[in-house]
């Protein structure tokens, strides 16, 4: 049996090698791997002894070579391939173990140009792995270090590897090489390029989830592999506390982040299946929470929370005496962090961390992709991140909002685009009070975010994603004491709306841009 050792990462391979030879495999290797072999005391041989050709172009070229990809592709049963690989001097190799040049850590560095990037673009390496996944009935194909401890037992064990784990081994090799390529086309696709006649997504398992919207359903949580760096958030967070995340548990904590990533002072978000139920701003923590809890604690109950500021003991000790699942956050005291892990729900609540202080409102969704998955395909599009400095507040009614209605109002335009179409929300201050979700009909929506602001709807401010297509929605608004509105403006009917807003003397204003979320 003959094994090709040629591998960047070097994690656990002087011990593979080591045991390899120990079961009577003769070894190959190249470069740095050969080099490290040798002085870990592994008999290892040049693969120029195969080739009878030196390495060239400063060792772009190494393994290249008719007589080790006829020894990889051959097939076993095969008499002609047997006559042509003695014809031309090359012998059968058994396993192939190959992993990659760092492309993505390199291209990630801000500092690094174009050439070094290039260079550490791999030709070799995919191209061993790929002829030996094509022919893994008979060649092993190995580019994880996770897998060498299974293949050295089943070769102590059986003398030889079967054919499922050979499969499982050839479809990781290919999957492998797939997200190396994917990395490499995104890193050379031009800015202004969003959507290619072709398109693959590169991504790598985060965790096994407990199960999916249902208990049912299987789930796992993938992380965008891609050339990006990983965004602060519920993908790259901590567990510190609890029990493992479910499908459910990683959409709302997302959301709960999301939400409080928007805003560049202290904020807090109670989320409640994908919708906000809960949001506020101000300067105390505690007290922000409270007023979050505040908008809707029945629906508050079992959800998740975000908060963009470290947690500390007076908000910790808040959170304790009501139930929910999740929560976020950028860290926690370790007094906060202790009543949490103590409380009397600590059981079934998972604390996560970022690590991360959001600096810039909707800097999670800057530049990236919105992928949403429908039968046979996805539709795609960039997220809904225009920034502040774009924002039309075009006064549309004779009586102007006063500054503290144009306060809550920009609260509620940035709080609306987080709820789901047809979405309503009504503030007051930077509260929210009231919420009106993924209504087919938006007086409907209204009348739910009345419904659940109550009295407090009374000198509240209403935004809506989205025009109002009649006027009956504003007077239901204005019958609740809704003081101002906020709205994209649009509908053949925005003049009877205005004259329904004047009617009352409501404030209302058009942004000209829509906030649809689905």
């Amino acid at each position: 049996m003959r094994a090709l050792i040629s591998v960047f990462d070097k994690t656990g391979v002087v011990d593979f090698a080591r045991g390899l030879a120990g079961l009577g495999v003769e070894l190959y290797s190249t470069g740095g791997t050969e080099a490290l072999l040798r002085e870990s005391g592994v008999e290892v041989k040049g693969v120029q002894e195969l080739t009878d050709f030196p390495e060239i172009l400063g060792g772009r070229v190494k393994t290249l070579h008719p007589r080790i990809h006829a020894g990889i592709l051959a097939l076993r049963r095969d008499p002609g391939h047997a006559e042509e690989l003695e014809r031309i001097g090359a012998a059968p190799i058994d396993l192939v173990a190959a992993n990659l040049y760092p492309f993505r850590e390199t291209a990630r560095r801000s500092s690094v140009e174009l050439g070094e990037v290039l260079e550490n673009i791999d030709i070799g390496g995919v191209a061993l792995l790929r002829a030996a996944a094509k022919n893994f009935v008979h060649v092993l194909p190995v580019c994880d270090p996770a897998d060498y401890s299974t293949i050295l037992d089943e070769l102590r064990d059986e003398h030889a590897v079967g054919q499922g784990i050979r499969r499982r081994l050839a479809a990781k090799a290919f999957q492998h090489c797939a997200v190396y390529d994917t990395q490499i086309a995104g890193y050379l696709r031009t800015a202004d390029e969003l959507f290619p006649d072709e398109l693959t997504l590169a991504m790598s398992k985060v965790a096994e989830l407990r199960y999916g919207e249902n208990p049912h359903q299987l789930a796992a949580f993938y992380a965008d592999s891609s050339i990006r760096p990983l965004p602060h958030g519920v993908v790259s967070a901590r567990q510190l506390h609890g029990k493992q995340l479910s499908f459910n548990n990683t959409y709302d904590l997302d959301a709960a982040w999301r939400i409080v990533a928007d805003f560049s002072v202290p904020a807090v978000a109670i989320v409640k299946h994908g919708n906000p139920c809960g949001l506020s701003c101000g300067d105390d923590l505690a007290e922000t929470y409270r007023r979050a809890l505040a908008a809707d604690p029945q629906s508050a109950f079992g959800g998740a929370i975000g908060i963009n500021r470290t947690v500390d003991e007076a908000t910790a000790r808040e959170i304790a005496e009501v139930f929910f699942e999740d929560i976020i956050a950028p860290e926690y005291t370790p007094e906060a962090l202790q009543i949490l892990q103590a409380g009397r729900n600590s059981r079934n609540m998972r604390v996560m961390a970022t690590g991360h202080q959001p600096e810039q409102p909707g800097e999670l969704e800057a530049g990236d992709l919105d992928y949403k998955r429908v039968v046979g395909g996805f539709l795609v599009q960039t997220r809904d991140a225009l920034p502040e400095n774009v924002l039309t507040r075009d006064v549309v009614t004779v009586r102007p909002p006063t500054l503290s209605e144009l306060t809550s109002l920009l609260f509620a335009w940035r709080a609306v685009k987080h709820v789901y179409s047809n979405a309503i929300v009504l503030t007051k201050g930077l509260q929210l009070v009231g919420v009106g979700a993924g209504q087919p009909s938006r007086v409907d929506a209204v009348d739910l975010a009345c419904r659940k602001a109550g009295d407090r709807a009374a000198g509240s401010v209403l935004a809506s994603d989205a025009f109002f297509p009649f006027p009956d929605g504003v007077e239901r608004a204005a019958d609740a004491g809704v003081t101002a509105v906020i709205q994209p403006g649009g509908s053949i009917r925005d003049q009877e709306v205005i004259k329904v807003a004047n009617r009352h003397h409501l404030a209302m204003i058009f942004t000209h841009q829509r906030h649809f979320k689905h």
